[in-house]
């Protein structure tokens, strides 16, 4: 019992960590020019296609077949329509708040980045299940690659209109899915490989639809030149990075 409540822990916290880290970019962020906001939404989007390419479906494709992870991708996809649909006609948009496709921007990205964090908690649980050594390993990176997710997360709420705590806020939040993974990936250590290639799968699809059908629209429409474009490019270069040193 006690491995289980240190891997919750330690896979809350880890989750919390790199994503509140970056997330405090929110406190710093107030009135940011459009050139520099695309050139951030284009890096993030970069780094997220980078992990999904590189690090979530490849890692989906190691532990299942092709079925659950296609119908994972396909899953997400459509779940994160559904909710853009939603956000559309929410609370959101009948308060006051500042860019409203900005801020629907961050909020898909938060939800994107929380199912992405599900299945990394599953990673941490189960390799604490293996050795405290790999367990330890996992939760360092990724809390480090957490940490610009924190920022993709916080910059365009706060552009949007929201407080700085409440985009941080939200940001923190987003990193307790990682908890609960942690939690299920030690509690069932011999579960289903297929299971968590459709997770892994699910995660990469939802994050795939928020970089093509808002990162990159959005950072289009507030600036339509070279300097966001070179921002995808370095952040699918850092993303790269990042999957060679994991």
């Amino acid at each position: 019992m006690k491995h289980l409540i240190n891997a919750t822990l330690i896979g809350l916290i880890s989750g919390m960590t790199g994503t509140g880290i970056g997330g405090m970019m929110a406190f710093f962020v107030n009135k940011i020019n459009n050139r520099i906001l695309s050139f951030l939404l284009e890096f993030s989007s970069g780094l997220m296609i980078s992990v999904v390419c590189f690090e979530l479906i490849p890692e989906a494709f190691s532990l299942g077949e092709e079925f659950p992870v296609f119908a994972g991708i396909i899953a997400g996809i459509v779940v994160i329509i559904a909710i853009e649909s939603l956000l559309k006609k929410s609370y959101f948009s009948k308060r006051d708040y500042g860019n409203q496709s900005l801020l629907r921007v961050g909020i898909l990205t938060s939800v994107g980045i929380a199912l992405h964090n599900f299945p990394e908690g599953f990673a941490v649980g189960s390799g604490f299940e293996a050795s405290l050594k790999l367990g330890l390993t996992i939760t360092a990176v990724i809390v480090i690659h957490d940490i610009p997710e924190g920022i993709a997360m916080a910059v365009p709420m706060r552009a949007g209109g929201f407080s700085k705590l409440r985009a941080f806020t939200y940001t923190l939040l987003s990193g307790i899915p990682m908890g609960l993974g942690a939690l299920l990936g030690a509690a069932l250590g011999n579960i289903s490989k297929q299971f968590i290639a459709l997770c892994l799968g699910f995660a990469g699809g939802a994050m795939l639809y928020i970089v093509f059908g808002e990162l990159i629209p959005e950072s289009k429409r507030l600036y339509f030149g070279r300097f966001s474009s070179v921002g995808n490019i370095l952040g699918i270069i850092c993303g790269i990075i990042v999957s060679i040193y994991n």
